[in-house]
């Protein structure tokens, strides 16, 4: 089903979503995560991709973001990391994650024989501070509400350390544009 959710401020910072299809723990380690952080780091270095906050967990990422093509930007870094990570599956022999990927996969998607990301990216603009604030503190306790850390911080794949130990995490913040 395609999403409701749209792009209609070009120049608006948005709240996005990407889920791996079926929620199937994809992100369980490092080599992984690292695929879509370099992805990530590419995007801001080469298609003005700025990112405000964000948090990867095992199936899915969020990032408060702005861009003035994002649509395309994550297509962009879906259908790359989508490579990426199938690669990297295929290289680990990891054939019951990818049969899942398979079996699970749109039947109007015909370009391939898996299919990683859900389809959309659930854009939300951030319409006030409130609403950025909600949404920062929502990011950063994901993981804390999944009980995987005890505190945001300990979350290595997350902006949390930026905000509350003043420590750069692995993707490099912009300033917040409030």
């Amino acid at each position: 089903m395609r999403s409701h959710y749209r792009i209609n401020e070009k120049d608006g910072v948005y709240f996005v979503t990407s889920t791996i299809l079926q929620w199937i723990p994809i992100f369980t380690s490092k080599v992984y995560f690292d695929i879509l952080i370099s992805a990530i780091k590419y995007c801001q270095e080469n298609k003005n991709l700025f990112v405000y906050a964000y948090v990867i967990l095992e199936n899915h990422f969020h990032m408060i973001c702005y861009a003035p093509e994002l649509g395309r930007i994550m297509q962009s870094l879906k259908r790359h990391t989508a490579k990426m990570i199938m690669d990297q599956l295929q290289k680990e022999q990891k054939s019951w994650v990818m049969n899942l990927l398979s079996y699970y996969k749109k039947r109007h998607k015909h370009e391939s024989i898996h299919q990683l990301w859900e389809e959309g990216f659930h854009p939300q603009q951030i319409l006030n501070e409130e609403m950025l604030v909600q949404k920062i503190e929502y990011i950063h306790y994901n993981p804390v509400k999944r009980g995987y850390v005890l505190k945001p911080e300990y979350w290595a794949y997350s902006s949390a350390g930026d905000f509350y130990l003043n420590e750069e995490g692995y993707i490099k913040l912009q300033e917040l544009p409030v």
